[in-house]
């Protein structure tokens, strides 16, 4: 596998996705959910457990993308969170219907309203917490390899970051605080597998120095590929079983986690390295020139 040789390739795909994300960031712009938005959160004592598509079927006259979880020990009371801001008759009308269908004998509701302004709070905070991390990342792998390394690696979870909003722009996948905290996540798993296989080329090139920097990458990735694919595929099965059995509250989580797990994997194997190629040829021409 010569992934220097075919990297035009690689870029392209994540472009091509990256591209029309924005596109669609651009024209519709993200579906925020309660936390971003504001909006209406409504709980309501069932007594007895029910499905969620049970409780959507109610909810889908009133906003199919709401969001919908289980609480309580016995999971008995669900609360529903939507980002359209639900006056005082619409959410009686809601709790009327939910009495009527499940039967409920003793009424008990409580609802809520949202400002925006802890979605704006929020959001600075995650765009503060990803610039620090940066920081430190670049700081730390110039101090342990080279800058060009670093600059390599915080280029590739830029990548991260942006196919994950990408893939939620165009899918149209509700973003909320859970999102937040999964990006983040994103960023730390990411730059363990780039930085594993970045001290493999340095074990490489000290190993064989009169070895081109292409073979050099191409025999790192190939030595690396096993274990970076194993670890991977090990917690995706794992994230993959939690968004399959989990709760609603899990599934917000577990899926921004399965599109980083693979975004990450993808980049710290196609992307890091022939970026740091690429800064490493530029820099021998600008030599030369001189």
């Amino acid at each position: 596998m010569n992934v220097i040789k075919n990297r035009k390739i690689f870029y392209g795909i994540s472009l091509a996705i990256i591209i029309v994300g924005l596109i669609m960031i651009a024209t519709k712009g993200l579906n925020y959910g309660i936390d971003f938005t504001g909006g209406t959160s409504i709980q309501i004592k069932i007594g007895k457990m029910i499905t969620v598509d049970e409780a959507r079927e109610i909810m889908n006259e009133y906003d199919k993308e709401a969001s919908i979880v289980h609480v309580g020990k016995s999971k008995d009371e669900i609360i529903i969170k939507s980002s359209k801001n639900f006056n005082n008759n619409e959410v009686n009308d809601i709790i009327d219907k939910f009495v009527a269908k499940f039967d409920i004998k003793d009424r008990q509701f409580q609802s809520e309203k949202f400002e925006s302004t802890m979605g704006n709070e929020i959001k600075q905070r995650a765009l503060l917490s990803i610039a620090i991390a940066s920081i430190a990342m670049l700081a730390y792998i110039t101090w342990r390899f080279e800058f060009k390394f670093a600059v390599a690696a915080i280029i590739a979870l830029i990548h991260d970051v942006l196919v994950t909003l990408s893939v939620y722009a165009i899918f149209r996948i509700p973003a909320n605080s859970a999102f937040i905290a999964a990006i983040l996540t994103i960023l730390g798993y990411s730059i363990n597998d780039t930085i594993v296989i970045f001290d493999r080329i340095r074990e490489e090139t000290k190993l064989n120095p009169r070895q081109t920097v292409e073979d050099t990458i191409n025999g790192s990735i190939k030595k690396s590929l096993t274990r970076t694919i194993n670890t991977s595929l090990t917690t995706l099965i794992s994230v993959v079983i939690l968004y399959i059995v989990g709760v609603e509250d899990v599934k917000v989580l577990a899926l921004p986690l399965i599109f980083g797990i693979i975004t990450g994997t993808y980049s710290s194997l196609f992307i890091a390295s022939p970026i740091w190629y690429g800064l490493k040829n530029r820099g021998k021409l600008n030599t030369k020139k001189a």
